[in-house]
């Protein structure tokens, strides 16, 4: 069940890669993702979560700009592979299995990244302009990536 939640969390990772740190931080930090005394307990400590909750704050303002770049061009995208493995990674490490947390986290971000693109380019035809499916989106990526480790725990 667990790897579905890294699955889960790759594709928040497809859809904002800031969200998806920040959300496993503060699971780690209020104890929701047991990972103390794991290679990952560096995540639950309280600088980690404010790194990463003011980077996914700067990512979502950022992503509402017209020169944000595609998420599928090569250097995000990989970017988006490798945090999607980690974040799966630390879900994996709370069942025992990192490698299989890095596999389904790697394999989601892909899913999301790809489909994330997809739907938000057919939402933002939809409105006929990009920020409100830049909304949809955040608020899809902010709401699923709290749900999935609140219920990891």
């Amino acid at each position: 069940m667990l790897f579905i939640f890294a699955l889960l969390i790759g594709v928040v990772t497809g859809l904002r890669v800031g969200t998806a740190l920040a959300v496993t931080a503060w699971g780690a930090w209020l104890g929701w993702l047991p990972v103390g005394g794991t290679w990952a307990s560096f995540m639950g400590h309280w600088i980690a979560v404010g790194i990463f909750t003011v980077l996914a704050v700067v990512e979502l303002i950022t992503d509402q700009l017209p020169s944000t770049p595609s998420r599928k061009v090569p250097p995000q995208f990989g970017a988006r592979i490798v945090v999607g493995a980690f974040c799966g990674a630390l879900i994996g490490a709370a069942a025992g299995s990192t490698i299989g947390g890095v596999i389904a986290g790697a394999i989601g971000a892909v899913i999301g990244t790809l489909g994330g693109a997809e739907a938000r380019a057919r939402l933002a035809a939809a409105f006929g302009k990009d920020p409100p499916a830049a909304f949809i989106e955040d608020a899809v990526a902010i709401i699923g990536g709290l749900l999935i480790v609140a219920a990891v725990a």
